[in-house]
């Protein structure tokens, strides 16, 4: 399988895929400290998707691993190369992870509301449009709104079972 759970000495690649062009309109710039400590802080983990010529292609950051709620935050999802499918299926994978593997009773994510294209996945997926968290993120020193989607596990098991 392509992917796979992140070392911490996949954060240079990690770190490289957050500063490619696709992802700096759209993507919080971390540094390798920050993302050092979140992979070692025991809340959050990291996954990486390899081509098979071991290529980091994307990642993604699944947190609240430790939370009582059953409520897990895709953090973060960067695919290098846009425009592919390799977003579905990256997060087809983290759904299953989740829900099957972590038993979540909730996923949850937020995404730019200008960022039609991860919106139209998210949606297209079985993610569910929760509301607008007015500019609460920081955009090239503009403050951005955020969408607040998330999807449940009841309707992880309807859209498998369809």
């Amino acid at each position: 399988m392509p992917l796979r759970l992140a070392q911490i000495s996949d954060l240079p690649r990690i770190v490289a895929l957050e500063r490619t062009p696709a992802a700096l309109a759209f993507v919080g710039q971390w540094s390798e400290q920050r993302h050092r400590a979140t992979l070692t802080g025991g809340d959050a983990g990291y996954y990486l998707w390899q081509s098979e010529t071991g290529d980091a292609e994307a990642y993604a950051i699944l947190r609240g691993l430790s939370e009582s709620s059953g409520s897990i935050e895709l953090k973060r999802i960067v695919v290098a190369t846009p425009g592919r499918g390799l977003g579905r299926k990256l997060l087809n994978e983290l759904l299953a992870i989740a829900f099957d593997q972590l038993q979540a009773h909730r996923v949850f994510l937020d995404v730019f509301e200008d960022n039609a294209r991860a919106r139209h996945v998210y949606e297209s997926l079985g993610f569910v449009y929760e509301g607008v968290m007015r500019e609460a993120a920081l955009r090239d020193g503009i403050y951005c709104n955020l969408h607040l989607m998330s999807m449940l596990a009841d309707e992880y098991k309807a859209r498998r079972r369809a």
